[in-house]
């Protein structure tokens, strides 16, 4: 069970559960002083977000950094840029919404990035499986775009990426890049979940104040 080091690690944490509407949250505190963030669907048991903070030794927090779903930090809004408030509630300046953004979506059966802001045609864009990188390596051939995208759940299972798995499509501005699981990769998913069923679950706000009425 090439996973068993990614299950090991997830078992060491001080895990914190709470269900809100259709969706189940985690909070992980690992012993080496990282945490890691998880949203699941009530109704189909897909990761829906995967967020990080790393340990760090100076003083204060480090920011989130989002494996899975939206970084709503990258997300402007009208124009070329925008201030937007920080943890510690000062100004810093969001990035521009014409530059590419890249986001990661699970399903059932593959991976799913999306990367918005790019508007050239479909033939313009190379995308390899590059085993030496361990990634997917995104490039066009006007040189306007490059970008190596790590696949975490292939490296927890101690898997190569494959060019067999993967497909593309263009459409609105927008680069989609599918990558088929693996059977072992659909197998780690299950476990932690069986994991996850041992954790003692409290409710959110919303039915807790539907319980209270």
């Amino acid at each position: 069970m090439s996973y068993r080091n990614w299950l090991n690690y997830l078992r060491s944490a001080e895990k914190n559960s709470v269900i809100n509407g259709r969706s189940r949250k985690i909070h992980y505190k690992f012993p080496d002083g990282q945490q890691m963030a998880e949203e699941y669907s009530m109704d189909t048991g897909v990761l829906q977000k995967r967020a990080w903070r790393r340990s760090q030794q100076l003083l204060g927090e480090s920011e989130w950094e989002v494996e899975v779903g939206e970084d709503y930090r990258q997300l402007g809004c009208a124009g070329d840029s925008e201030q937007m408030l920080n943890a510690d509630n000062n100004f810093t300046v969001k990035i521009s919404n014409t530059e590419p953004i890249l986001s990661k979506r699970i399903t059932k059966k593959n991976i799913e990035w999306r990367i918005r802001n790019l508007p050239y045609p479909i033939t313009v864009y190379q995308v390899v499986a590059d085993c030496t990188k361990r990634a997917i390596v995104v490039k066009t051939t006007n040189k306007k775009y490059y970008k190596v995208i790590k696949v975490e759940e292939l490296d927890r299972c101690e898997l190569l990426p494959s060019q067999d798995n993967l497909s593309t499509h263009h459409q609105y501005n927008t680069l989609i890049i599918t990558y088929r699981k693996p059977e072992l990769v659909c197998e780690m998913e299950a476990q932690v979940l069986l994991l996850l069923k041992d954790v003692e679950t409290e409710m959110g706000k919303l039915l807790e104040g539907l319980l209270q009425k």
